[in-house]
């Protein structure tokens, strides 16, 4: 069995008792981070190697940033994801980890809509879009885990009407990321989960949000045809958005059978 976890942390250096106390008590195999917010040779890598973890991190001064770390050794790390070589955002990074190949990717806010930021979005989008197609030709099988910024559908938000507008939810962000389902991958949680509601990923520091359950479901992965079929389980664990000083995402946990040999 291999559990992989994925968390946008809202800064690592910020909430590091927090991670390494989660990732001690939970011991996944490979886990993904998000948001980190500090440059690659800045990432707390000996408390992660302390633990028994490798690092692939891609950083980027107090913005952005992405980490995939590993129990079993990482190797063939892609550090941005192809299709605009100037963009200087550090959103993505990818590597083959016992098998299979596994991305930790933060998709920009795009808010607000009526400035660049949407656009890029959606850009970013598209070229996830080719990355997934790509990797769907190598016949490898694969996990791609994180923030996604999406809200795929109503009942993954806690007032629909009210965020229609927003670049989260807005009809070309859900037809991108169905586009992306359409090309065959699985979109674990729901998978599993149909039916469940306040299944929520992230909560907003403002107004009460947490103890309200006033949530979205923004952190997703999706699995290629041959990761999907070796598909357990799609947890959320909303034990760390409870906790002192706490990232205002809380992480999600997929199951993978061992592969039939």
């Amino acid at each position: 069995m291999t559990r992989i976890a994925t968390w946008n942390v809202n800064s690592v250096k910020a909430r590091l008792a927090n991670v390494t106390g989660w990732i001690a008590e939970t011991r996944p195999e490979i886990v993904l981070l998000q948001e980190i917010k500090c440059e690659t040779d800045a990432f707390p890598r000996a408390a992660f190697e302390e633990l028994g973890y490798h690092a692939a991190v891609v950083g980027q001064k107090s913005y952005n940033g992405v980490a995939l770390l590993s129990t079993l050794p990482v190797s063939d790390v892609l550090d941005r994801l192809p299709g605009e070589p100037e963009d200087p955002q550090a959103r993505y990074v990818e590597a083959t980890v016992g098998g299979l190949r596994v991305a930790s990717l933060y998709l920009p806010n795009g808010n607000p809509v009526g400035t660049e930021k949407y656009p890029y979005k959606l850009r970013w989008m598209d070229r996830l879009h080719e990355r997934a197609r790509a990797l769907l030709a190598e016949e490898v099988p694969f996990v791609l885990g994180g923030d996604y910024n999406v809200i795929p559908a109503p009942e993954d938000v806690y007032d629909p009407v009210g965020w229609t507008e927003d670049a989260l939810f807005r009809l070309d962000t859900r037809r991108q990321f169905r586009k992306l389902l359409n090309l065959g991958l699985t979109e674990a949680f729901r998978a599993l989960h149909p039916q469940e509601r306040h299944a929520y990923t992230f909560w907003d520091y403002q107004a009460g949000a947490w103890p309200r359950d006033n949530g979205l479901r923004i952190d997703h992965f999706l699995l290629s045809p041959g990761a999907a079929d070796r598909l357990v389980s799609c947890t959320i664990d909303r034990g760390p958005r409870g906790r002192e000083k706490a990232s205002d995402h809380t992480p999600v946990i997929v199951e993978l059978a061992d592969p039939v040999s």
